[in-house]
């Protein structure tokens, strides 16, 4: 089972804000996608919320344009930031990146964004979105919202 950005906002509203802010803290992230071998590839990425949508863009032919052409699993890491205090925490997300292929959504998109051209442009489908935290300097807190189920939290001291 997979949702789009806007029905993971309307099923857990607070922890969509985290992971916006999470993302918005910083421009590049780290996106992980899969080799024709199956091994794992990593590479920086930027990332945009807009009409309910994630998405990722990217440069023409890029090696994980490539990888998310042939197999559309992802993983998405947020830039956690200078130091060891990770405010808000750590956020990831996994999913299906789908490429866009309608001209006029591709244009639409391009118009908001201004990206260099031409671009390769994916809308996702979620799996799974997570946010670990300390809290109260005592507890390590991971949040685990996947579709259809409801949010999860465990507390491990």
């Amino acid at each position: 089972m997979t949702a789009n950005w806007a029905a993971f906002t309307e099923a857990e509203p607070d922890l969509a804000r985290t992971a916006e802010e999470r993302f918005g803290a910083f421009t590049h992230h780290v996106l992980a996608t899969l080799r024709k071998d199956g091994s794992p590839r990593t590479t920086g990425l930027e990332v945009r919320f807009l009409n309910g949508e994630l998405w990722l863009g990217m440069m023409p032919d890029s090696l994980k344009a490539l990888d998310l052409r042939r197999d559309p699993r992802f993983a998405l890491q947020a830039n956690p930031g200078e130091g060891q205090s990770m405010g808000g925490g750590d956020v990831r997300i996994a999913g299906r990146a789908i490429e866009v292929e309608d001209p006029k959504q591709k244009a639409a998109y391009g118009e908001e964004v201004e990206p260099p051209e031409p671009f390769h442009l994916f809308r996702t489908e979620l799996t799974e979105v997570v946010r670990t935290f300390v809290e109260d300097d005592k507890y390590l807190v991971v949040q685990i919202w996947q579709p259809g189920m409801p949010l999860r939290t465990i507390k491990r001291t």
